[in-house]
């Protein structure tokens, strides 16, 4: 993809995800560091140990319930750096059929 996509669609992803962010967050209540936009081939999303929230920018390309499952996700990770039964506790608190969008995003490739 060339910069100048990359650079546009970037900047719709980062609009969205903070939407969403501080919609779930109203929720949650976590506080975080900063939010990075980036153009990687295999995450969706990721949580730093510094509390940083990190996001695939094709994420605006997936249906809704699977872009709002990787951000309760992640946003979740700051509360349970794991995926022990305390952080799916706290991901089925806003995503009730997160199990099902779990299996769904697995199989689905990031191209």
């Amino acid at each position: 993809m060339a910069a100048k996509e990359f650079k546009k669609y970037k900047i719709v992803a980062e609009k969205l995800i903070k939407e969403k962010i501080t919609h779930f967050n109203n929720f949650y209540h976590f506080t975080f560091n900063k939010i990075f936009i980036k153009n990687q081939k295999r995450r969706w999303g990721s949580c730093s140990s510094k509390k940083n929230l990190n996001f695939n920018y094709k994420i605006i390309f997936l249906k809704q319930e699977l872009s709002n499952y990787i951000i309760v996700h992640e946003l979740c990770h700051l509360k349970e750096m794991n995926h022990s039964k305390r952080f799916w506790k706290l991901v089925s608190q806003t995503v009730k059929n997160y199990k099902k969008l779990n299996k769904i995003l697995k199989k689905t490739v990031i191209s």
